[in-house]
This record gives structure tokens, C-alpha cells and sequence, in this order.
């Protein structure tokens, strides 16, 4: 601290420490002989004998050291306890030191904008270019694939790497995408000329105006139009630390929180899609946590800056399991729902503020905050939040979700092969979107009957009507992703295509309801399909909309766009014909094939146009139609009055000149110039009324100015600036009324989605030759000639069939269901007990059910001749082995964790599967676990359950604690089924995947070893194996390879 001396004494500065100097020794202190010079006393070294300070420090002088700067030399003797102790605040602060390297404008800008977001990859728009520099530039410059060069400067080289601006989404796929990167883009903006004196007279300033980050997209091009993208935050218990708070003292800081180590403290999340405005919060534990992202699958995880030096904390565990990309951000100035009013488009409903818990808000406040920060002062307009908590969903955990291959396969993580890939049938990307939530995220699956129902009636009645089916396919294709549409618009960045493609929307849905209208008043007799259209059709609000679509179709200039598109593809010709010279003169191999596919032929396929020709008068191209305002309609009036005369003055002077090839044009260097050539340009035109003076010249042309042409010009471009103007205006009023629709327009684009959804299940039912489910209050499920989605599907690509089974399982018997079905279902339990060989299709049954399960709670017919189903509040699914090495877990840890969970969420109407549970470890003790696994599912959980093992004394020990259904009883809930081989004499066999009831006690797993090629030696070891144990082993246990039937399937 340095402590300022009165006048006319020279200023004597000392850094204090803010301790009791305790030592009288004198000290030696230059004064110098200049009035206002200044000397500073250093203390450099402390020990242990000074007192403690208001701070709490003991510092201690060991050395004091003088810094002289200038003047003649004095030597005044000052002792210690003469001078000021403790913290003295300074009369002025000090000036920052300006040790910034001179470095150009350009990077200068570049090196504060990367120390502003020191956490982001840099991208510095340039003129036709995007360039990153610095250590950035040698260190992506290689993952980019662009060649690192070093730009001469005063102050030293610069590295620096660059790619064309049309290449700007492929960059960014790779740095946000591939890499996971924050990527802060840097504009241009043209320097006022207060600015252009700031700057060195520098044309352009260059700002970053926004952040890109996975979870934050907006309209980029390489985003999957078929699946959401979310950002999620999420709060935990427990007092936040200020944001004040260094990063230092919030990681020496002791844990505060009482549920730090607490699985089921409550915590909050919030989720949003920035591309489509979608906003949810919903309350959670620690331990259902992953089963939440799991579902949501958000590609980005915020977390408050106070958690980002504790790695200790246990979301962090759950979200390094999974892989997830975790970002910290201050909480910022948002603390309450209130706060959250400027960015919704409407009101949050009055019924459900008050149901939202600390945690959602604190959720919700952190996000808002981090999703405005990388906008950089965008306005965001986003859909109030909806509690996920409130909706009536099935709960399907991450293990299930994986295990039956929902949304992509196991083995590669495909989509080919999963749920979504067999049952996909919709023609827009929004309604692809809406199925994925449906199927597996945030609406999925329903478990009310009214909402199931109406799904249902609605598929029903395509499935009836298959030409309103396919009209309304037809419409469908003619409209555009609106949801996403509408949200790029509420975020100030839609253009005019945008603008058509919403207009054309709007018409396709007006189209759609003049159908349904249509279809509903010519069948007054079909009562359950005309109320489900007439419920669509209500909910369609077209108010303004029409008007709105008209508007956009008058203002418009198609042609113009479609000029002004050709003219940005020769401009991006133009960069990539600059590239190729340049990688032609100076580059290798591997550098052309950076080169965009194609690009040669483009370019030799149409010249691009030149600057002159770009900016050329007789070039405009307007995107708007002059009678989209009155001001147009006077402005382009006026600008055909002034090419008139500009056609006149051309004549004139030609004449005049006696120059008949004399045209008047404009150039970026010379402005609004004559131009001659030819013999006119061999001789020089005189001018009697204004001298001519030639500006340039050549032996076949000559440029001059002409007052006349230079005035005209100059009214010329005045007239085509205010029409620029005028049509952003126009543009800006359009877009204006779009945002003033944005409710209209979302709950018009979710009609169209459901729509989307209804016509592909219908199309899918007659394809597939579903039967449509009926869903009951009840807690059994009846399922006669099931059938697995995805598996069918792979065997008839082969020429195979799949065998059907039926699957009865829960108490009573449904109204409706016929005699045989009656017949069938009277006496089986709530548990299935399954037994039977290797490869004989236990797992398939399996996971054929719980789909059929998951179909029917979205509204979807299922593969199946016919299907009664209990609402099922959740799915369990134990199937399937592996480790977790990262967590230090092993393969009977992993299952035992799975079968602990479902122990203790299932409920009496979930729906579980449980698949060779205990086989991790000896067969006695995966005996015990499993039996106890399975005695707490019928005991305590009370749920339908089907269970597959290979331990056949756990059907001994079902009979010994009488447990099967025919012992009767409060515990006779146990069936006992089976699948089998079937064998010859000669030792061929097939599996016989056609479940009946019974105990299978032979796995036949030496028949499976042999088809998967152990060698015969091993065959005949494992033989002598089984006989030395008693089992008994005949000629038809062993099939030889080359008789064993391909009808395999599990």
C-alpha cells in the first residue's frame, strides 16, 4: 500500500503490509531533490515476530529495499514507529501500466477479445475470412487441418490460421461438435468516424456477438434436425456461494451442505432447447439423476462456478459415467421466478407458479443466465417452463433405456436396428423430433388413458381413411420445420427465406384444416373420429396468421432471392477459385483436398462475378417488391424516373462527345466515371461547356469524369441506399408480426406434429399389420401372438419368420376378451419364471414385451394379434452384462446395482424384466441372490415381472415356498415357463422358441460353444467335465455344426 505525503514535502510512497511494525530500528529513505518525485519502500521478506494484522497476517521485516527513480540524492534518517501503520487507502489509484505489444489493429483486437473469453476458441471475422491466432492457431490450426502461418508484425510473428466465411458451419461442427469447444465468433462492424480516430483510422471494429457451445445452438447447419438439442443446469442443496466469492476460497472452503453426501436430496434441474424455445424444469434426487439425463440426453451440463474446484461433489461422479460435457458459469443477477418474465413469450400459468420448488427456480435462474451470456445481448423469446413433474409419463430408467435398444442398438450405438428406427415413419423433422420425445424423453410414454385414447382414435381413423392419410402426408411435405422456424426469428435472426418458408407453412396448414373440416362434416355418423378431428381443427388458430402469410407473399421478391442467392454462390466461387490458385502455386495434395468437393466444377461452370459488376448500377437486386410499402413503391418510381434520364444523359453525351460507344458506369477506385473504347478511346472527347480530364487509359479504353454523370450517380446512389433502408424496415415489420404470433404459430406447428405422428402410425399398422392395444386401470397384461419390433424386422430382411408367443400375465380377466383368451388367462400369477436353453430366445421374449408395453403407452399399435395392457407407471429392465472399470465397478457389481434399483422403485404397476440375474458370481450364491431378488418382487413389489435364469433350483425353491399359482394362496403368484430343443437321431436340433409352461433343466451350452467354433478338443474336454459330474451325456446332446438349424433368434 503506498501512502501519499503532503506538499511541499516530496511524496513518499510504501507498500504496508498492514501490520504493527514493532521495530524502532532506523531506516534509511532516499529523498529526492526534484518536488513531486516519488520513491517506494518495498518490504520483500517476512518472519515470525511481528503481530498479527487486521487481515490476520504476521509478517515480519527482514529486508526493506529502496527504489530510487530519478533526481539528486538525499539521505534523511526516519525511524519505523514514526510512520503510519495499518491500511491506507491511496488518494488516486495508480494507472495501469501499458505494456500491450504494439501489435496491428486487426490482432490487437483478436488478443482482448481472447482474454476476454479466455475460455473460448476465437474466431475473428477478417474480410472474406474467419482467423484464429496466437497459441490457438498452433493449436487447432492442426485439428482444423489448416495450415498455420506467421503474420509479420512489429512486435514479432503471429500465428495465424484461416478458412473462407461460407466454410464457417463446417469449422464449427468440427470445434463445437467433434471437439466440444466454445466458440466465440467476432464480426465485423463498420467504424463510425468517431471510431475510425480511436482506431488508427481502421474501416471495421470487431466484437464478439456470440458464444457457440454444444448445448446452445440455434440454425446451425450440421445440427441433427431429427432429435432436440438441450442444455440443462442443475442446482443442488445447500447455500451457494456468492459470486463475489474467489475460485480460491470457494475450494478451501469446507462442505456446507448437509446433503452433500445424501443420495436422495432433492435437487433441481432446468432443460432447454435454444433452436425451438422449449423451456422444463422438474425436481429430482441425486439418485434418480441419471436416470433423468439419461432420458433428456442434454448435449451440455451447466453447473454453478462454486462447484467447479470441489470434485468431490457426487452429481460429477454421475456425469463423468456418462460422459457428459460439464461447464461452469457464475449463477449471476437471476434469483427469482419473477426474473424469468423478459425472456418468455408469455405469462407463466397462474395455477402452476407456486409448484415450483426452490431448486427448479435456482435451476432455472442459472441457465437463463448462462443461455443470455452466450447470446451476447440476442433477445431470447422462449416457451414458458413446463414441471415435468406434473405430466402423467412412464418412467423408463437409463439401464432399460440401453438394454432395449430404444433409441440406438447396444453392440455400436446405432440407429439402425433400435425402437425408434422400426416404428419411424414421419415426413417432417419436427415430427421426427416430437416422436423422439414421445418414445423416450420428456412426454414420453403417457400413461393417461384420455391421452392414449385420443392418439389412438386419431391413428384409427387415418388407418380407416387412407386418402385423407395421404393428402395430409402431401401437406405435411409442403411445410417447413416451423417450430424452429419461429424460434430463430425470436431470436432476431430469421431472413426472408425464412419468412417464405413460415408463409408457406401457414398455407399448408390452412389446407389441412379445410380437410379436416371436410372429412368431419361428411361423416356425421363416425362419432369417436369426428370428435378427434374436430379437436385438432379447434385447436389450430389461423386469427392474423392468413393475413400475416399474404403480407410476406406481397413484400417478397422471389426472383430477386433467388438472384441474390446466385450472387453469393459466385462470391463463395470467387474465395474457392482464389484458394485453388493459391494451393496450386504455393500448396501440396493434401491441401487441395481441404477444398470443398466440387468446387472446380462450379467455378468452371460459371464465372464469378466480378466486384465491379457486383456493385454495378444496373444490378440491383431487390428482396423486396416495390408495393410492399408506400415509401417503396415512391422510391422505385423515382429510381425509374432516374435511369430514364441516366439512358438520356448517355445519348447526350455520346453525342456531344461524338463517342458512340461511350457508357457511364461506376468502379470501386474512380467512383462514377465515363467509359470509352475502341477508335472513341484513340482520340480525347472534348467538352465545351466542362473540360474532360482522363482519369485512366489504355490503348483500347479511357476513363473520365463527367459532372453531369457524377451528379446523377450520386442521386442514383442515394435513392438505391434509402431503398436498402426501406426494405430492412419492411423486412423488420414483417418479422415483427411473426414474433407478436409466436404463440400461434408454436401451438399451430404441435398440431402439425401430432398430426405427423397419427398418419406414420398409421401407415406403420398397415404395413406391420399392428392391432391397436386396449389400455386399462387394471395391473395385468395380456398379450396373445406377440411379436418383437425390431427383431421381426431383421429376419425378414433374411427371409425368416418370427415366432409368436403369448404373454399373461397379472389378475382377473379384461371385458371384451373372447373365450379361448379367457380360457388362456385363467391361472397364471403376476411373475413368470422362465427357464429353457442358450439361444433358444428367453431375452427376446424378454424385451419383446416391454416394448410392446412402451408402443402402446404412445398411442401406437403393436405387433401382436391382439393386446390388453394395464397402465405400467415404469419399466424396469435388468438385462445384459458389463463393468464399469471407470468406477471401479465389476460385472455382478454393475448387475447387483441394477437389481438394487429396481428392488426399490418398482411399484405394484410397473412392468419388469429381469435376465440371469447372479450369474457374476458361483452358482450357489447367484442361486441365493436371485431367488431373494425374485421372492421381493412377487412379496414386496407386487409388480408384473417376467424373470429368465439358468439357475433350475430356483423353480425348486419357488415350489418348496409354494409360490407357484396352482399353491394358491396370498404368495401364488409364480408361473413357470420354458422354451426347448427340439432333436434327431442323428444329433441335428433347432431351438424351439415357442414358449410352453414347464421347467427346461439343460442349458445344451456345449450345443451353442460348437456352433460358435470351440474346438473339438475343447468340446470333449468339457464332455468328460459334465460325465465325471454325474450328468448324463448322450449321442444327441452334441450337434455337429453342419445339422444344426439357422432359426436362431435372441
Amino acid at each position: 500500500m503506498l501512502f501519499p505525503r503532503s506538499a511541499p514535502v516530496p511524496r513518499l510512497r510504501i507498500a504496508c503490509i498492514g501490520c504493527s511494525l514493532r521495530s524502532s530500528l532506523p531506516i534509511t529513505v532516499g529523498r529526492l531533490g526534484r518536488r513531486n518525485a516519488t520513491t517506494a519502500l518495498i518490504l520483500r521478506h517476512f518472519g515470525r515476530n511481528c503481530g498479527p494484522s487486521p487481515l490476520g497476517i504476521r509478517p515480519h521485516p527482514r529486508k526493506i529495499q529502496l527504489v530510487h527513480v530519478c533526481g539528486k540524492k538525499t539521505r534523511t534518517v526516519v525511524k519505523l514507529d514514526e510512520l503510519p501503520q495499518g491500511i491506507v487507502a491511496p488518494s488516486q489509484p495508480l494507472p495501469p501500466e501499458e505494456d500491450e505489444p504494439t501489435y496491428p489493429t486487426v490482432v490487437l483486437q483478436a488478443r482482448r477479445n481472447m482474454r476476454k473469453f479466455d475460455n473460448c476458441v476465437l474466431l475473428t471475422r477478417v474480410g472474406g475470412f474467419y482467423e484464429l491466432y496466437f497459441d490457438q492457431a498452433d493449436e487447432y490450426g492442426p485439428l482444423l487441418n489448416l495450415k498455420v502461418a506467421q503474420k509479420k508484425t512489429s512486435a514479432g510473428p503471429v500465428p495465424m490460421a484461416g478458412f473462407p466465411f461460407f466454410q464457417l458451419d463446417r469449422f464449427l461442427k468440427i470445434l463445437v461438435q467433434d471437439l466440444n469447444r466454445h466458440v466465440a465468433i467476432a464480426e465485423e462492424f463498420p467504424n463510425d468516424p468517431s471510431d475510425k480516430v480511436k482506431w488508427g483510422g481502421l474501416m471495421h471494429n470487431r466484437r464478439v456477438t456470440r458464444i457457440v457451445t454444444p448445448g446452445t445452438l440455434i440454425d446451425e447447419n450440421f445440427m441433427d434436425p431429427y432429435a432436440s438439442n438441450y442444455v440443462m443446469a442443475i442446482h443442488l442443496p445447500g447455500p451457494a456461494p456468492s459470486d463475489h466469492v474467489s475460485c480460491q476460497e470457494q475450494h478451501d472452503a469446507p462442505e456446507t451442505s448437509e446433503f452433500a453426501n445424501d443420495a436422495v436430496a432433492r435437487i433441481g434441474l432446468a432443460w432447454l432447447d435454444l433452436s425451438t424455445g422449449c423451456f422444463f424444469t422438474q425436481p429430482t434426487t441425486l439418485a434418480s439423476l441419471g436416470s433423468v439425463l439419461s432420458r433428456v440426453s442434454p448435449r451440455e451440463i451447466v453447473l454453478d462456478k462454486a462447484l467447479e474446484f470441489n470434485r468431490d461433489h457426487l452429481p460429477l461422479s454421475v456425469l463423468q459415467e456418462e460422459r457428459h460435457l460439464v461447464t461452469y458459469s457464475p449463477h449471476g443477477e437471476l434469483r427469482e421466478l419473477s426474473d424469468w418474465a423478459p425472456m418468455l413469450e408469455s405469462e407463466i400459468p397462474t395455477q402452476t407458479v407456486d409448484k415450483f420448488t426452490d431448486g427448479e427456480v435456482q435451476a432455472g435462474c442459472l441457465l437463463l443466465h448462462y443461455v443470455r451470456d452466450r447470446l451476447q445481448g440476442l433477445s431470447m423469446k422462449l416457451q414458458p417452463p413446463l414441471r415435468h413433474e406434473s405430466m402423467h409419463i412412464m418412467n423408463i430408467d437409463k439401464n432399460s433405456m440401453r438394454s432395449l435398444e430404444i433409441k440406438q442398438t447396444i453392440r455400436d450405438g446405432a440407429f439402425r436396428g433400435s425402437l425408434l428406427h422400426a416404428i419411424r415413419r414421419t415426413v417432417t423433422k419436427s415430427g421426427a423430433r416430437l416422436l423422439n420425445e414421445w418414445l423416450s424423453r420428456l412426454s414420453a410414454p403417457s400413461t393417461s388413458l384420455e391421452v392414449i385414447n385420443f392418439r389412438q382414435d386419431l391413428v384409427a381413423h387415418f388407418i380407416e381413411d387412407e386418402d385423407l392419410r395421404d393428402t395430409i402426408v402431401v401437406l405435411l411435405r409442403r411445410s417447413h420445420d416451423s417450430q424452429r422456424l419461429v424460434q430463430k426469428f425470436a431470436l432476431n435472426r430469421g431472413d426472408p427465406d425464412d419468412l417464405l418458408r413460415l408463409a408457406n407453412t401457414i398455407k399448408a396448414t390452412e389446407d389441412i384444416v379445410i380437410l379436416l373440416n371436410t372429412s368431419v362434416s361428411s361423416r356425421p355418423d363416425k362419432g369417436t373420429a369426428k370428435n378427434c378431428l374436430s379437436i385438432m381443427v379447434d385447436r389450430i388458430s389461423l386469427d392474423h396468421l392468413l393475413m400475416l402469410a399474404q403480407s410476406i407473399r406481397d413484400a417478397i421478391d422471389e426472383e430477386g432471392l433467388v438472384q441474390q442467392h446466385q450472387i453469393e454462390d459466385s462470391e463463395a466461387g470467387e474465395m474457392i477459385a482464389l484458394a485453388q490458385e493459391i494451393v496450386k502455386a504455393e500448396g501440396t495434395e493434401e491441401d487441395s483436398t481441404l477444398l470443398p468437393k466440387g468446387a472446380a466444377a462450379k467455378i468452371n461452370k460459371k464465372k464469378p462475378v466480378s466486384i465491379r459488376d457486383h456493385y454495378g448500377e444496373d444490378n440491383e437486386v431487390w428482396i423486396m417488391k416495390p408495393g410492399a410499402s408506400d415509401i417503396l413503391a415512391r422510391l422505385h418510381a423515382d429510381l425509374a424516373t432516374l435511369r430514364q434520364e441516366k439512358e438520356a444523359l448517355t445519348e447526350t453525351l455520346r453525342t456531344r462527345l461524338n463517342a458512340p460507344s461511350l457508357t457511364l458506369r461506376w468502379t470501386p477506385g474512380l467512383g462514377h466515371i465515363c467509359h470509352v473504347k475502341g477508335k472513341d478511346a484513340r482520340r480525347t472527347p472534348t467538352d465545351e461547356s466542362d473540360p474532360i480530364r482522363t482519369l485512366s487509359s489504355s490503348r483500347t479504353t479511357r476513363s473520365f469524369h463527367q459532372p453531369e454523370w457524377t451528379r446523377l450517380g450520386e442521386a442514383l446512389d442515394k435513392l438505391r441506399f434509402q431503398i436498402r433502408a426501406e426494405e430492412q424496415r419492411v423486412f423488420a415489420s414483417l418479422r415483427e408480426r411473426v414474433v407478436h404470433n409466436l404463440v400461434k404459430l408454436r401451438r399451430n406447428a404441435l398440431v402439425l406434429d401430432e398430426l405427423d405422428i397419427a398418419t406414420s402410425f398409421a401407415r406403420l399398422a398397415t404395413e406391420q399389420r399392428l392391432v391397436r392395444p386396449i389400455l386399462t386401470n387394471t395391473q395385468r397384461t395380456i398379450i396373445i401372438g406377440g411379436r418383437h419390433p425390431t427383431v421381426e424386422g431383421g429376419l425378414a430382411e433374411q427371409g425368416r419368420t418370427f415366432q409368436r408367443n403369448h404373454c399373461l400375465i397379472g389378475d382377473g380377466t379384461p371385458s371384451g376378451v373372447g373365450l379361448q383368451q379367457q380360457q388362456q388367462q385363467q391361472g397364471h400369477g403376476r411373475i413368470w419364471l422362465i427357464t429353457g436353453p442358450n439361444m433358444a430366445g428367453k431375452s427376446t421374449f424378454l424385451r419383446q414385451n416391454a416394448l410392446i408395453t412402451i408402443l402402446a403407452h404412445i398411442g401406437c399399435y403393436v405387433p401382436a394379434d391382439y393386446a390388453s395392457l394395464g397402465i405400467v407407471d415404469a419399466i424396469f429392465s435388468r438385462v445384459g452384462s458389463a463393468d464399469n472399470l471407470y468406477q471401479d465397478q465389476s460385472t455382478f457389481m454393475v448387475e447387483m446395482l441394477e437389481t438394487a434399483a429396481i428392488l426399490r422403485q418398482a411399484t405394484p404397476r410397473s412392468f419388469v424384466i429381469m435376465d440371469e440375474v447372479g450369474r457374476g458370481t458361483t452358482p450357489e450364491d447367484g442361486t441365493a441372490v436371485a431367488f431373494a431378488a425374485l421372492h421381493h418382487l412377487a412379496s414386496v413389489n407386487k409388480c408384473r415381472a417376467l424373470f429368465a435364469t439358468h439357475f433350475h433350483g430356483i423353480a425348486d425353491l419357488v415350489t418348496k415356498q409354494c409360490m407357484r399359482v396352482e399353491d394358491g394362496g396370498p404368495d401364488g403368484t409364480i408361473d413357470m415357463y420354458c422354451t426347448d430343443v427340439e432333436e434327431d437321431e442323428q444329433g441335428g436340433f433347432v431351438y424351439v422358441h415357442k414358449l410352453r409352461k414347464g421347467v427346461n433343466r439343460q442349458s445344451h451350452a456345449l450345443k451353442v460353444a460348437r456352433l460358435a467354433g470351440l474346438p473339438e478338443r475343447a468340446i470333449r474336454v468339457a464332455q468328460q467335465v459334465l460325465q465325471d459330474s454325474g450328468v448324463d451325456i448322450s449321442p444327441r446332446g452334441i450337434a455337429e455344426p453342419a445339422e444344426t438349424s439357422a432359426a436362431i433368434v435372441e
